[in-house]
This record gives structure tokens, sequence and C-alpha cells, in this order.
């Protein structure tokens, strides 16, 4: 296949592009900077986004659209404006290509978040529950509500927590894990639902294989309470899990973001397990240490 991949050089694109040319598959990076990232990406091309439309002139199998600002870092008004707009206005361009290209690709595959379903308690939230009207609920609405304009099947990832070795969530929840001041955020009683970073491309290459089309949970099959998910990874580093972090606080250390940390989503992969999908890691124990190995 041909596969063009924007966001290829952040954790879950750096992943799939190095799972795609191991077995053979070309893959073009979309960049900022192609230079550095054909640079970074072993085996893969590279073309900036104003070639975007040239790129998608050679015949196409899929179009992977990862490409947006971290959720990483401080959130201040001008981080909630770039996250937002960093996947509204890539999207619109992947889109507009994509319709505008003499030989269409058979697949659009968009990243989204979980984040769509806002806080919902102890609902159990398959494809088809509503979303959310947070922050992050009202932007996953909007970025899903684009890639659907493509002229082609398309399938919108809605990704749980990434668990992976050197990136993703894991590196800042080590920090107060291994100085033994974690535990609880906000009560701990809030779902959280993750997912390795092996079935995260696993998910990606089944959406570019399968028939899947519209959203589709990208999560383990069973997610976990807050405050059970911080024992466990504090058992892993051996430090312990009884410092509780109290909402209010969050709210005002971390802004909009916490949010998403506070609010409960027991999300379940419908879509994937109906269409046949099978985990390589499913249990969290076994995900968090061996990113860490």
């Amino acid at each position: 296949m041909r596969v063009l991949v924007t966001g290829a050089t952040g954790f879950l694109g750096s992943a799939l592009c190095a799972s795609l040319t191991a077995d053979g598959h070309e893959v073009v990076a979309v960049s900022r900077n192609p230079e550095a990232a054909a640079g970074r990406l072993q085996g893969v091309s590279a073309v900036g986004w104003d070639d975007l439309g040239r790129a998608l002139s050679t015949p196409t199998d899929a179009v992977v659209h990862l490409a947006g600002e971290t959720v990483q870092g401080r959130w201040n008004q001008k981080k909630v404006e770039e996250v937002w707009n960093s996947r509204v206005e890539t999207t619109e361009q992947v889109v507009s290509a994509i319709a505008s290209a003499d030989a269409q690709p058979k697949v659009l595959v968009c990243a989204s978040g979980i984040g769509f379903y806002g806080s919902a308690g102890e609902d159990i939230l398959s494809e088809d529950a509503p979303a959310g009207d947070d922050y992050f609920a009202k932007l996953c609405v909007e970025w899903e509500k684009l890639a659907h304009g493509a002229p082609c099947r398309t399938a919108t990832l809605r990704f749980g927590i990434i668990i992976g070795p050197g990136g993703g969530a894991l590196p800042t929840m080590l920090i107060p894990a291994k100085w033994g001041v974690s535990g609880p955020l906000g009560g701990g009683k809030q779902w959280w639902s993750w997912v390795d970073l092996s079935d995260a491309v696993g998910a990606v290459r089944h959406a570019i294989d399968s028939d899947l089309s519209g959203p589709v949970n990208v999560v383990a099959p069973d997610p976990i309470r807050q405050a059970d998910f911080n024992r466990v990874l504090c058992g892993i580093v051996r430090r312990p899990s009884f410092m509780p972090a109290p909402a209010f606080a969050l709210r005002a250390i971390l802004g909009t973001f916490a949010s998403e940390i506070l609010s409960s989503k027991r999300v379940v992969p419908s879509r994937l397990t109906e269409s046949g999908y099978r985990w390589t890691m499913p249990d969290l124990k076994q995900s968090i240490q061996s990113a860490l190995d």
C-alpha cells in the first residue's frame, strides 16, 4: 500500500510508520518540517503541508490523519486555541485535498478521542453513546464532522489514554509516582479508558484493512477506575499510592485540561470487537511494565 500519514513524528504516528514500513508499505509523512521528518523516520519520505495535494496526485490507498497540537504542557488560553485550531484546520485541509485528488484514496482514518463523550459517570459508553458538552467533547464533535465530509470511506478513531514507551501520558504520570507522591485524583472513582500503543497502531491498521467506517472506540476491553490505575502504576515502580489531589487544586493548576483528568469515561471498544480485532496487550499491568522495560 501507499499510505499518507499526518502527525507522523508524534508518539502514535512514529510507531505507525515503523509498523507500516516494516511490512513493506510505502509511507509518506506530511509534516511542517519534511526534511526533519524524513530524517527521523527510517524508510519514510516526507512532504510539506503545502504539497499535500501534489502528494495525493500519486494513487494512494489510505490517508491517516493524526496531526494536532499536543495536549501536554501548560493549559492557558493560547493552548486552548492551539489544540482546537490545529485539529480543525488540518482536518479541513486533508478533506479538501482528498476531494480535489484525481484518484481519491480508499479510506481516511482520522484521529479523534474519547473526550467526545464528556463525563458520563458510571454509564458504559459504546460508539452510539451521545456526545458530551465540555470543551473536548465539542472539539471531537467538530473534528469528526469535518472528517466525515471526505468523499471516501472514513473511520474516526476515538483513542483513549495511550500507554507505551517513550511518550504519551505515561512519562508525566511517572514523575509523582516515582517520588511517592501519587494518588487518587479528585477522588479517584472516575473511569479511565486506556489502550496500549501496540493496539493503537493495530487499530489504525485494522481500520485501513477492514471495512470499518464511522466512529470507532480505540480502548482496551476493560476500563479501570483512576485510583486503581494509579495503584497498578505505583505497584510497578514500588512506590506508595495514597497522596490525593483534590479536584479544585487540579482545576487551579491545569485549567481546561483538568476536565479530562477528572471526568469519568467508561468506554468499551464495541465496533473493534465486532469487526474481529484481537488485542495484543489488553492487561494494564503488562502494558505499563512493557513500556518501562
